[in-house]
């Protein structure tokens, strides 16, 4: 599976960014089974996960850092996974990467993803 990332940039605490990943690389049923997810990686830190939509019954997972102010979203027909992005603080400044899984449990529960990663999108929140 292959990963684009795109929609990051420089904005104001307070602010929003929408991202968008494009995936491909899928066989048969396409994105439709997979479960997707965004991970991100701060500066001096590891990659951690953030957001995760399920397959099985379109489910939505979300770390505490970012529970109610991010939301996952997906467009299987355009294999297209979003991240919007509100309230953004300088802490959620990093790399966001987007990755997909066919085990639910592993990628959204566990947040051990085992696919491929994009390059990223550079998100940065500053005053």
């Amino acid at each position: 599976l292959k990963f684009v990332e795109t929609g990051g940039g420089l904005v104001q605490p307070g602010g929003s960014l929408n991202l968008s990943c494009a995936a491909s690389g899928f066989s048969g049923w396409g994105m439709n089974y997979h479960s997707v997810a965004w991970f991100r990686q701060a500066p001096g830190k590891e990659r951690e996960g953030i957001a995760c939509f399920g397959s099985i019954d379109n489910a939505t997972y979300y770390s505490e850092s970012v529970a109610g102010r991010f939301i996952i979203s997906r467009d299987n027909a355009k294999k297209t996974v979003y991240l919007q992005m509100n309230s953004l603080r300088p802490s959620d400044t990093g790399v966001y990467y987007c990755t997909a899984d066919l085990a639910e449990g592993r990628l959204c529960l566990r947040w051990q993803p085992t696919g491929s990663w994009g390059p990223g999108t550079q998100v940065i929140v500053s005053s």
